[in-house]
């Protein structure tokens, strides 16, 4: 899709986090925040990522340019894929609603994954942080650990294979689960029926927004990839290779786009 083509302007916009806004788990740059508020000046923008809301605020939110409430009234920020929902608010940010996993689900979550992981070889002996986190509403898996260097999780598993064989592997184990890939080392696990398309309609539910009024930017589009659901459920989309093609997209976008009455 090109932002001159005939489409109608959409009326939110939705972005990945993680090689979309920003290189993995490192802070936007001072292009993209100047940028996500004068869309937030047009439309409704949104972040749906499968990290938590600590991600979201040291990524993001606490480095956007200074700007009144009712513009930042605008952003939705959806962690864990949208099993949590806040707003940002005069007071900061606030819940909307988050869905935790229940004590027994977590257990086997780790469990699962920690033992497949480590049959499979892929558990590492020292990685950086943590391996295994709970972030409530979604138990996640990093090969390296939350902290590793992002040349190293490049190199990890540049084809997939090794991060797809443990989520069939624990996806086995624990059925009534959902499995999926994250980022570039990661699994994540949340309830059944739990990705970013489940984020684009709780937007659609809490705004009142059509589906086809909104449109999904993402760096993980193919069919393997943890953005393809929202492309596979019709929501128009824009694939980007890193935070530097959004840039250029927004900058083609935004002219386009008409001010908020």
């Amino acid at each position: 899709m090109n932002a001159t083509s005939p489409q109608p302007a959409p009326k939110l916009v939705a972005f990945d986090l993680d090689d979309t806004l920003a290189p993995s788990k490192s802070a936007i740059d001072p292009r993209i925040g100047d940028l996500l508020i004068a869309l937030a000046e047009r439309v409704e923008v949104a972040i749906i990522s499968g990290g938590q809301l600590s991600q979201f605020r040291s990524q993001v939110v606490d480095l956007l340019p200074a700007a009144a409430s009712d513009i930042l009234a605008h952003v939705h920020l959806l962690p864990t894929c949208g099993t949590q929902y806040y707003r940002i608010d005069a007071d900061g940010i606030r819940t909307v609603y988050a869905h935790s996993l229940t004590d027994d689900q977590k257990s086997r979550a780790l469990a699962a994954v920690e033992e497949e992981a480590r049959r499979l070889g892929l558990w590492e002996s020292e990685p950086w942080g943590d391996i295994l986190e709970d972030r409530g509403s979604q138990i996640t898996f990093s090969a390296l650990g939350q902290q590793a260097p992002l040349d190293a999780k490049t190199a990890w598993d540049p084809t997939g294979e090794k991060k797809n064989a443990l989520r069939d592997a624990v996806a086995a184990r624990i059925p009534d689960l959902e499995v999926r890939s994250g980022g570039s080392t990661s699994v994540d696990i949340t309830h059944r029926g739990i990705d970013k398309a489940y984020g684009m309609r709780q937007l659609s539910e809490q705004t009142g927004i059509a589906l086809d009024d909104m449109l999904f930017v993402g760096d993980r589009l193919d069919p393997h990839g943890n953005d393809y659901p929202v492309l596979a459920m019709g929501v128009r989309c824009q694939a980007v290779e890193g935070w530097e093609d959004t840039a250029v997209f927004l900058d083609e976008l935004l002219p386009t786009l008409p001010a908020r009455a």
